[in-house]
């Protein structure tokens, strides 16, 4: 199985929906909330070349983006192959 991380925050809806397509795949992942956490929001910005918006999602250390981004994915059929 893929490793997977997923920074969030709190009351962020493309979070929720991002971590709901996960769970429908069957996927594990491991959520690192950035809410009122500078060091996690640090690491988020360096892994993720200076992007600050949540979700960012990454699988097996590839940067994958955001929410829309891990939609379009499963759109092309290509999320399946990233998830095995």
């Amino acid at each position: 199985m893929a490793k997977i991380e997923i920074y969030s925050s709190d009351r962020c809806p493309y979070c929720v929906k991002a971590k709901a397509l996960l769970e429908r795949k069957g996927a594990s992942f491991e959520e690192i909330d950035v809410t009122n956490d500078d060091e996690a929001r640090r690491r988020l910005v360096e892994k993720a070349n200076g992007m600050r918006t949540v979700p960012q999602i990454f699988i097996n250390d590839a940067h994958i983006g955001g929410c829309d981004d891990l939609y379009a994915l499963e759109n092309k059929g290509e999320l399946e192959k990233l998830l095995r």
